[in-house]
């Protein structure tokens, strides 16, 4: 509930929370597709970068 909330809400939660889910959108794509279009050092940057954005969503929804 708070996170629906913060994402009608606050601009900044809504560009974390859409950046995250974009990412991960991207690195399912990449995980389930027959084929892989993608190397193997970028879908590790993406993993990175899911779980920074994670960890911003977190840290954001202690603070609000």
């Amino acid at each position: 509930e708070k996170i629906s909330t913060l994402k009608l809400n606050d601009e900044t939660f809504k560009k974390l929370y859409v950046n995250y889910e974009e990412v991960n959108a991207l690195i399912q794509h990449y995980e389930e597709g027959e084929e892989n279009h993608t190397t193997d050092e970028h879908l590790t940057d993406l993993r990175k970068k899911r779980v920074h954005l994670k960890d911003d969503i977190y840290s954001y929804l202690k603070e609000h």
